[in-house]
């Protein structure tokens, strides 16, 4: 993890004096930031109760799970972002979300990037959303479903944000290369307790792409997350389980395909996403329920992917469709409380379809369908959800 530190830190203090003109991001200035307001809200019925959501062979966060049911409020954020001066650009996000009648408020990011860095090189620091992996980077009200991939709510919560800094480099080639790593302080699941003095957890990652003609592009690329946990508490049926562990990884392979006849996005387009994730995690745990206390050893094997295509085959509308898929191969010794860690043989999945209309891009109308084989009784799921932008807003990664 302290080698990880090195790579960011030697890099800035040699880079930082020789700061040039400015160039990169621009959003508003040091009088004029850019301020936006995302609405996000959605209607869901589901076949099960919410509440008893589970996925087998995996124990999710506490923030994981399924929007309530009926009318609700998801992630609204307020934006405000801008230029502090030709070194550096800021970004920070407030998510409102209702929660059982309550409103909270959490600060999803919170960063500066550096705009003029010489050689190619990019630094942030604060809050913010890793760059592993593909989906991670974007924010829920610019995803192409209405909700996260399986892999993802059971490997990150839902998404993988924490405070520290991250160093980018992207090489002057025709050919996108961009390299990268990221020094975390380990306090978001999967990690916990922001071991190691604060730096409980680290990132490496390569992005690959480029366009093969006028109409294709693609991208791809391989991530490596390595993270500590120290006293993560989970809930169980009718208790908690907590546990503790060093030298966790998990891998990501990434791959993305996008096409629209002539470049042109307006009138039709076509993308397609995947991503695989393989979790190796070990340490010790201690289950605890109103009757009994537990302690033992733990060792998790754990994989999946999500396979997604989106058409939109005229001006505003689109289809869509998405396969998630898990397996787990957990062994507990010394654990006899039932926990979903249980090996029962069965592999989560789901099968998702969707449609939406955009009026413009700063409103979004979706209807989803998926039929979710997460555990024992497959749970049919409909969301009706609508996204409004509203201010500045400027446009998505690739």
């Amino acid at each position: 993890m302290r080698l990880l530190t090195v790579f960011w830190v030697i890099p800035l203090i040699v880079l930082l004096p020789t700061v040039g003109a400015a160039q990169g991001l621009f959003s508003g200035n040091e009088f004029n930031p850019s301020i936006s307001l995302i609405l996000d809200g959605q209607f869901s019925s589901y076949s099960n109760d919410p509440d008893d959501y589970a996925m087998s062979g995996f124990l999710l966060d506490d923030e994981a799970g399924l929007t309530s049911e009926g009318f609700s409020l998801d992630e609204s954020e307020l934006v405000v972002s801008g230029n502090a001066d030709d070194w550096f650009y800021g970004y920070a996000d407030v998510v409102f979300k209702d929660e059982e009648g309550e409103t909270e408020v959490e600060l999803e990011e919170a960063y500066f990037e550096t705009l003029s860095l010489p050689g190619g090189f990019t630094l942030k620091g604060g809050k913010f959303l890793s760059a592993v992996g593909y989906n991670n980077r974007f924010h829920p009200h610019s995803w192409d479903f209405a909700d996260e991939p399986l892999v993802y709510r059971a490997m990150f919560g839902k998404a993988l944000t924490d405070k520290g800094a991250q160093l980018r480099w992207v090489a002057p080639l025709d050919l996108f290369v961009e390299l990268g790593a990221e020094a975390m302080k380990g306090d978001s699941f999967p990690a916990a307790g922001g071991a190691n003095d604060g730096v409980g957890a680290g990132t490496a990652f390569v992005k690959l792409g480029g366009d093969l003609n006028q109409s294709n592009s693609w991208k791809t690329g391989f991530s490596w997350y390595r993270y500590d946990v120290d006293g993560r508490d989970s809930p169980i049926e009718d208790g908690r389980m907590v546990f503790d562990g060093d030298g966790n990884n998990i891998y990501i392979g990434e791959f993305v395909w996008k096409w629209a006849p002539g470049g042109n996005l307006r009138q039709r387009n076509f993308k397609f996403q995947t991503e695989y994730f393989y979790r190796d995690e070990s340490g010790r745990t201690e289950a605890e329920t109103p009757t009994l206390t537990e302690n033992g050893r733990y060792d998790l094997d754990q994989r999946g992917f999500y396979a997604q295509a989106v058409y939109q085959f005229r001006p505003r509308w689109r289809l869509g469709v998405r396969y998630d898929w898990l397996s787990a191969d957990n062994t507990l010794a010394g654990i006899t409380v039932p926990n979903p860690l249980d090996d029962d043989g069965r592999d989560p999945r789901r099968y998702t379809l969707m449609t939406d209309y955009s009026r413009s891009e700063f409103s979004r109308l979706r209807l989803q369908f998926a039929r979710d084989e997460s555990s024992s009784d497959a749970d049919n799921q409909l969301i009706l959800q609508y996204v409004l932008s509203i201010g500045a807003h400027g446009a998505h990664q690739f």
